[in-house]
């Protein structure tokens, strides 16, 4: 079934890129009306099989009359006559097809409190022959289970991203980052927040999580997010609708407004915030609650949304987020705050990624763990650390990423370290136990490590996990020039792109001593 699925995936974006590239609009004025067209069909389908179940139950013998209720009753969302994806592709030919899905998703909106200035109303700025040609392309979408019509909705959001470039880069965090977050986290009750929501990835793959323990995340699980920008929240109200999933997302800027009460509130944490923002108004934000472990020396916001997702956990609470490799050897203030977060025993997990896994920056990337409840544990005065820069799949030149094998395995290692079970639902379980045979943790060289407070302090409170895995024990002296030479050039490539963010502070810093 998986490769039906990826086969349509391929099949409607071959199609609808080809009509994008004979358009004259821009990424950003062809997505968003692809997406909710997408979710018009997915909508329509829903609302076909409803249709026939509730019909079925008698409820048109003429006691009742069929209204919106008896479909919002099942979950499901009420599509009025002229706003069916059928109706709309039966048009006669030279109609306004713009205004008529324009008004059509007017229609839906009216119906679905829910979506009320969530669909997109901007069609008539695209050629009627390339909106036939879309309703035709994804009309062949067949009625399909479970939540393959959210993954043709993320592979699209995914495309559009890398045509998109550094805007894309904004809303979307690569589907496998996102699935190793919760993968390690293990959602499976609570409420969930995500102050940096982008387009709803990680409420997605926690619901998908769910979904993979025979467990229903309707019912399991609460979701909350933020986001600055209020077109990127109708991506992810749209991308929530088609997994059958609803949330509270609200757009406020997330340094200054607080706007789910977050401190000590949340079960789990899961975020990619921007990277290195600068200019944030320290004022604005010095008596918050959710910056109390201090404020950044320098003008950088790393350390205020590590602070912003370690302060939102309640006391069971678990944070999973995506890093600036930078932050975990930064100094000055930021040290303090990482010191003083280390110390409470909160740090449980340190994972190193290597370069190319984003669509819009090189840079490779840190993903931290906190997790409230270990205090209570043995693992109170541990961290573990795992080096994940020699596990990936090669996309294409520019793009790695994890298979699904990849992120159970790395998960299971977590897993291991706290004395649970391996997970074998994805498919791991060579590779998980041709390193670990027994099915206990135990320490990789070049791997993983579980390192005492002592030793981190040792190491001057740096979180990298390059410091204390180490480098992979070579089972012979044979030397392979290009395995070697391909090494070599990850690893320049890494100091590169460190030294360029470094040069990058540093002009910063001096521009600013002039100033003064």
């Amino acid at each position: 079934m998986a490769t039906n699925n990826n086969e349509i995936e391929n099949r409607l974006w071959a199609a609808a890129d080809q009509l994008w590239a004979n358009s004259d609009l821009r990424p950003s004025e062809y997505s968003i009306p692809v997406l909710g067209l997408i979710f018009l069909r997915y909508a329509d389908l829903k609302f076909t099989l409803a249709k026939e179940e509730i019909e079925a139950e008698g409820s048109g013998t003429g006691r009742r009359k069929i209204g919106k209720q008896n479909y919002h009753s099942k979950g499901i969302l009420f599509i009025p006559e002229t706003a069916r994806f059928s109706y709309l592709q039966k048009l006669p030919e030279g109609e306004d097809l713009g205004t008529a899905i324009n008004t059509a998703m007017k229609l839906i909106e009216a119906e679905n409190e829910e979506l009320k200035d969530v669909l997109p109303k901007t069609y008539t700025r695209i050629e009627n022959i390339t909106l036939v040609e879309l309703l035709r392309i994804l009309s062949t979408i067949p009625a399909m289970e479970g939540d393959a019509f959210g993954k043709i909705y993320e592979y699209f959001l995914g495309k559009f991203a890398m045509k998109e470039g550094q805007k894309g880069g904004e809303f979307f965090t690569p589907t496998s980052l996102v699935r190793l977050i919760v993968n390690i986290l293990q959602p499976y009750h609570g409420r969930i927040f995500d102050p940096a929501s982008g387009s709803g990835g990680m409420f997605v793959q926690s619901a998908r999580f769910i979904l993979n323990h025979q467990k229903d995340p309707g019912k399991e699980l609460s979701v909350f997010g933020q986001e600055r920008v209020a077109e990127t929240i109708r991506l992810a109200k749209m991308n929530l609708a088609v997994h059958g999933l609803s949330g509270d997302i609200r757009q406020g800027n997330t340094y200054y407004e607080d706007l789910h009460n977050s401190f000590s509130r949340f079960d789990f944490v899961m975020a990619n915030p921007p990277f290195n923002v600068s200019g944030v108004d320290k004022e604005r934000i010095k008596d918050d609650p959710r910056f109390l472990l201090g404020t950044p020396s320098t003008d950088n916001a790393n350390y205020l949304w590590i602070q912003l997702f370690y302060n939102s956990l309640n006391e069971k609470g678990r944070a999973g987020f995506v890093m600036a490799n930078s932050a975990a050897d930064a100094r000055g203030a930021e040290l303090a705050i990482r010191k003083s977060i280390i110390e409470s025993g909160e740090v449980d997990t340190m994972i190193a990624i290597s370069p190319n896994f984003f669509y819009t920056v090189t840079l490779p990337c840190t993903l931290w763990f906190f997790d409230r409840s270990k205090t209570e544990t043995k693992r109170k005065d541990k961290v573990l650390f795992i080096d994940a820069r020699q596990t990936f799949v090669q996309v294409d030149r520019a793009h790695r990423e994890f298979s699904s094998e990849q992120i159970e395995f790395l998960a299971n290692i977590a897993r291991l370290s706290r004395g649970e079970k391996p997970e074998y639902i994805l498919g791991s379980e060579d590779l998980t136990k041709e390193h670990f045979p027994d099915e206990k943790y135990a320490d990789i060289p070049g791997l993983c490590k579980v390192a005492a407070i002592a030793d981190i302090e040792e190491q001057g409170w740096s979180l990298n996990p390059g410091r204390y895995v180490g480098i992979p024990a070579r089972e012979d002296d044979g030397f392979d020039f290009k395995e070697r030479l391909l090494e070599l050039n990850e690893e320049l490539e890494v100091l590169n792109a460190e030294a360029r963010e470094l040069e990058d502070r540093i002009s910063e810093n001096v521009a600013k001593l002039l100033e003064s």
